[in-house]
């Protein structure tokens, strides 16, 4: 039987993936956590064959906490989850050891095939992502979503996370998890390198 824990933080996802497992006699999935620090304060009394793990948490940034969790249980397979199917958040996923990644346009029959495939110490990619790593790169800086680029915009007026929060209707954990997402996404130490390189590379 193989033992899948889902990181997952929006309820209808975490509830439509357990359906699926759930009807495979030889998959269980036994927990799911919608933070990352409920997974890693777990995973020191019992470790599953395989995390299915959302990249874009509320409290951590799953690319990052892929690191985190292969260093510390590299026997953990992990399958990376996710809306964003840009190719050099594919490629860090993978880099972080990530065994898979699925985007959640995934037919259902891809988380399935994914689990047994990364539990063969192989790697899978669901069609979508597959497709987006055949292409060329055009460019090497991924482009910034909607929300980023609204919060950047702010961070750059000198805004606080809490009067960024306020602005845009959305709690203070949603600005600062995004904020860390994109130092990580964009490989740079703080915010004003963040600023600098969306402008120079006219992100903003």
């Amino acid at each position: 039987m193989t033992e899948i824990y889902l990181v997952e933080d929006h309820p209808l996802v975490t509830e439509g993936i357990k359906a699926i497992f759930e009807k495979e006699k030889d998959m269980a999935c036994t927990h799911s956590f919608d933070h990352g620090k409920d997974l890693l304060a777990k995973l020191p009394f019992h470790q599953p064959d395989v995390i299915v793990m959302d990249i874009n948490l509320p409290d951590v940034n799953g690319i990052n906490l892929c690191k985190v969790v292969k260093e510390k249980y590299p026997r953990v397979f992990i399958i990376a989850l996710s809306i964003n199917n840009e190719k050099g958040i594919i490629k860090k996923m993978i880099e972080n050891g990530a065994s898979g990644y699925i985007l959640k346009d995934a037919a259902k029959y891809e988380i399935v095939e994914a689990v047994k495939t990364v539990i063969q110490r192989k790697t899978y990619f669901s069609i979508s992502a597959s497709n987006t790593l055949k292409k060329p790169d055009e460019r090497k800086i991924p482009a910034l979503t909607r929300r980023e680029k609204e919060i950047l915009l702010k961070i750059a007026d000198g805004l606080t996370n809490q009067q960024i929060a306020d602005l845009l209707f959305v709690d203070v954990t949603t600005v600062s998890s995004h904020r860390k997402n994109m130092l990580s996404k964009y490989d740079v130490q703080n915010t004003a390198q963040l600023i600098k390189l969306a402008i120079t590379e006219k992100l903003i």
